[in-house]
């Protein structure tokens, strides 16, 4: 792709336009084959979105944040993965007001789902740990990033053996979704191994053109003249997040519900990760001490978020205000009330 930083504003808006357009077919595509793949295999929706579609989705995001912090761009690295969780948290609350049948909490509940909630604020209180002392490093990197590696390939660990060996199961209502927990049937092995093919080849355009969306939301978030915090925490992560957008939308509207719960919850516990990559690649020190109060205003909107996400999914509303969930209507209050602060103080 050209330098599109000495491109016209509306060659930039016209190319960001294509791009969302290339994510949305690739993503319905996607999304398709991956809901037959949780049936298929017996790997169950809840998981699949939150391991498999999660992570792929959010391979633009991480390169985003990993070439910022590489090249010195601390507050845009953090930022961008932070803001990024914040933002796809409030998707679902936009998903939740496509699927018209019950709050989509309730009808979407799964221990998976469960847990990834409370997983996710584990990993952002790490985050928050190291925020408080920021200056300590092991080779410029802060301890936090090696604990929050080992932790997240625990918590996978637990979640895979949550899905095979569940200790509690949700109960089920009418308007309750169920999915296959074992395999729709023995399917040969070459018929899994098209499926994965298939999975791949639709995910990869779709974390390239992630990648392409963020490339052209950094010059048009500084043809405004924000900072590296806003416009990280706003346009690149909002872009990069698009994947997550498309594919939670297209699992609400094909009814599988906690394949888009799983989706988002599960590409923010990766985004998690994005810190923890940027300040790998980031020389100048541990990154945690390079940014600003805006990348901590992102962490602890993104935290209240989470927690309004899991008490939602552990009281499951039936219906609530416009027939979506409370935690719903919370969390778009939440996010746009974020936007609007980070818009006037910064």
């Amino acid at each position: 792709m050209a330098d599109p930083n000495s491109w016209p504003l509306t060659l930039i808006i016209t190319a960001f336009v294509s791009v969302t357009v290339v994510i949305g077919w690739f993503g319905i595509k996607m999304t398709r084959t991956a809901r037959d793949l949780a049936h298929e295999t017996g790997l169950g929706e809840a998981f699949m979105g939150a391991l498999f579609i999660g992570a792929s989705t959010s391979l633009s995001g991480i390169t985003t944040s990993v070439s910022a912090a590489a090249a010195g761009h601390a507050e845009l690295a953090v930022s961008n993965g932070i803001g990024g969780i914040a933002a796809q948290t409030t998707f679902l609350a936009l998903a939740d007001i496509v699927y018209r049948r019950a709050n989509l909490e309730h009808a979407a509940a799964s221990v998976e789902n469960l847990f990834m909630a409370a997983f996710l604020l584990c990993l952002l209180s790490i985050h928050a740990l190291a925020l408080s002392i920021p200056n300590l490093s092991v080779f410029a990197v802060h301890p936090a990033t090696f604990v929050l590696l080992i932790v997240y390939v625990f918590g996978v660990r637990l979640l895979a053996r949550t899905h095979t060996m569940p200790m509690w199961l949700p109960r089920r209502t009418s308007d309750t979704t169920g999915e296959p927990t074992e395999p729709k049937h023995r399917a040969h092995r070459h018929q899994h191994r098209n499926l994965w093919l298939r999975f791949i080849g639709y995910a990869t355009p779709v974390a390239l053109a992630g990648w392409s969306l963020a490339q052209l939301a950094i010059p048009l978030g500084e043809k405004t003249g924000l900072s590296d915090g806003v416009v990280g925490g706003i346009f690149t992560a909002v872009s990069t997040s698009v994947p997550e957008l498309v594919v939670a939308i297209t699992a609400v509207r094909m009814g599988a519900l906690n394949l888009a719960v799983g989706d988002i919850i599960g590409g923010n516990a990766f985004d998690t990760l994005f810190v923890a990559a940027s300040d790998i690649a980031y020389r100048q020190g541990p990154i945690y001490a390079a940014v600003s109060s805006a990348e901590r205003f992102w962490l602890a909107i993104s935290m209240t978020m989470t927690s309004v996400l899991l008490m939602g999914l552990i009281y499951r509303e039936r219906h609530g205000p416009g027939n979506i969930g409370l935690e719903s209507v919370i969390l778009l209050a939440l996010y746009v009330g974020a936007v609007l602060s980070l818009a006037v103080a910064f």
